[in-house]
């Protein structure tokens, strides 16, 4: 090996015989890279490295340094005492509609109450004995997720027209949900039709999949079961939660759409847009119900 080669490969950090045989004129081929020899980047010895913006290769963490992260120590017990906490709020408010003709800001506050109030519960609990709803619950923002959301929103919500379709076919159309009977014969002002019709739409569905789709998916998985049996017993006991016996085939068929957006993404915010896009058409009819543009 002349000199000049002989610098040529010291410079190049290769020292392998399989790239340099001996005695050989030829020019060196590129060797793989070795990061032991000082090169661990391919760009060093002629060949492209990874483009920028693509996914790293399988196997390769590329979690940043710093503290593990930690799993979450609370359970079926936290989902329990955020329903308990519902339960016991609803009995609380109880009286503001218990009057002879209450009036539907009274109602619409019965009905908000409650579910804000645990699901607040729920997101405190993430606090503090776990690693925060981001983590713990998988509440990020993500526009894929939000597109995804859609997707199942608005085909859960043809599913749904059908089921309620065949539903009424069957039982009859006399069967209405709970929030109908609550507010059946109410009259309200725009503004306060409009405030309950949010807090069906957008209010509603956000706290209930948190306390659902989240606290309750995240502790039956941390008892050990997969994401398929979460998903099918979440979505029974979501319906069963309703408490609406006679619509509960019903109640079944427009959580599985919500529930699979939850398990498609692994997060909440795809079946929250899901949700709320499902409960949109029954909030329209109850603020044309209770600003009377619509009979009874």
């Amino acid at each position: 090996m002349g000199s000049a080669e002989g610098n040529t490969l010291a410079g190049s950090g290769c020292f392998d015989a399989r790239c340099h045989p001996p005695g050989s004129n030829q020019p060196a081929p590129t060797c793989p890279p070795n990061p032991a020899l000082g090169h661990p980047d391919p760009k060093a010895h002629g060949r492209p490295g990874p483009v920028d913006g693509a996914p790293p290769p399988a196997g390769l963490d590329t979690r940043p340094p710093g503290r593990p992260q930690r799993r979450h120590r609370w359970g079926l017990g936290a989902f329990l005492l955020a329903e308990l906490v519902f339960l016991g709020v609803s009995a609380l408010v109880a009286p503001l509609v218990a009057g002879e003709n209450p009036s539907a800001v009274a109602l619409g506050t019965a009905l908000a109450v409650p579910t804000v109030l645990a699901a607040a519960v729920a997101l405190l609990i993430t606090r503090l004995r776990g690693n925060g709803p981001k983590v713990d619950l998988g509440l990020v923002w993500s526009r894929r997720d939000l597109e995804i959301g859609l997707a199942f929103g608005v085909g859960g919500l043809v599913l749904g027209l059908v089921a309620t379709a065949v539903f009424v076919a069957i039982v009859g159309p006399d069967v209405t949900s709970a929030v109908g009977d609550l507010f059946g014969g109410q009259r309200a002002a725009p503004a306060a039709a409009v405030l309950i019709m949010l807090i069906v739409v957008l209010v509603a569905p956000v706290c209930e999949e948190i306390l659902y789709r989240g606290m309750l998916w995240g502790a039956l998985e941390k008892l050990g079961a997969g994401r398929w049996v979460a998903f099918g017993l979440v979505t029974v006991i979501f319906s069963l939660a309703h408490f609406e016996i006679t619509r509960m085939p019903l109640l079944l068929v427009i959580s599985i759409p919500l529930g699979l957006a939850r398990l498609y993404t692994g997060r909440l915010l795809a079946s929250i847009v899901a949700h709320q896009i499902n409960n949109l058409l029954p909030g329209i009819a109850l603020y044309l119900l209770l600003t009377g543009a619509v009979p009874v």
